[in-house]
């Protein structure tokens, strides 16, 4: 996507992209970052009864700015209640309570499993990440997950470098900067159904580590609209936030360099 040509950038058309996925009063396990802000965006304009969960036991909490982790007091105090971390997983997750569950990685293969632990050997790795969290659990019992992404050919890959979750056995959706892609039900291959304006066919083929398959009834993704830029950039400050992700600005840098 070519920022000159476009009043927004490729980060807020992923954000507005993913938040597009929300459904209204679903119960929604997020990751801080880009979820967040997707979540955020969602609350204010189009599933205003959604209820937001964090690994931290936070159940319910309304933010009103990206959180830049599971222990910010902006996700404690915008909280109907917390929990212990044992009632989340045990209770919430592995109880069947959760509809959706949005993720951040740094790696992702054609059937969506995440890599969010190393790049290169474990033993050696050029770049050491996060780790898993709570990922394996949400993935393994949530309804369906939503996973964030930039799209490049490190990081959709062909075979990752290190399974830190399983792909979730639900409908995957896969929002990145150039598009969208959504898992087959029959076999679990993220097939591309939607791109942005400006993304050509052949260049998301390009930024694929897969060679990737298309839907048939593929579509341009609608544009932000003015409201959903003029939300997100007030949860942001126009836009500063949206590289806080589950990876930190310095592993971004040194993966783009791995």
């Amino acid at each position: 996507m070519n920022p000159a040509s476009h009043p927004y950038t490729s980060e807020e058309m992923m954000t507005i992209a993913a938040a597009r996925k929300f459904r209204n009063r679903a119960i929604c396990f997020v990751g801080v970052g880009l979820p967040t802000a997707a979540a955020c965006v969602a609350r204010s304009l189009y599933a205003p009864d959604i209820t937001l969960v964090y690994e931290s036991g936070a159940i319910g909490s309304k933010p009103t700015a990206v959180p830049l982790s599971i222990a910010d007091p902006e996700i404690a105090e915008t909280a109907e209640f917390i929990v212990s971390v044992p009632e989340i997983f045990a209770y919430w997750l592995q109880g069947g309570r959760i509809d959706m569950g949005f993720l951040g990685t740094a790696q992702v293969d054609r059937f969506g499993n995440l890599n969010t632990t190393v790049i290169g050997e474990y033993q050696s790795p050029k770049v050491r990440l996060p780790g898993a969290g709570g990922a394996p659990h949400i993935a393994a019992n949530a309804r369906e997950i939503v996973v964030i992404l930039r799209h490049n050919p490190k990081a959709l890959v062909a075979r990752l470098d290190f399974l830190s979750t399983a792909r979730c056995q639900g409908p995957t959706t896969l929002v990145t900067d150039l598009g969208i892609l959504e898992s087959e039900p029959a076999t679990g291959e993220l097939i591309l159904t939607s791109h942005y304006a400006g993304s050509s066919l052949d260049h998301v083929r390009e930024a694929t580590g897969w060679p990737l398959a298309v839907a048939s009834g593929l579509i341009e993704t609608p544009p932000p609209s003015e409201q959903e830029l003029s939300v997100l950039r007030s949860i942001t400050g126009n836009g500063t936030q949206l590289g806080k992700t589950a990876l930190s600005p310095a592993n971004h840098n040194r993966l783009a360099a791995a």
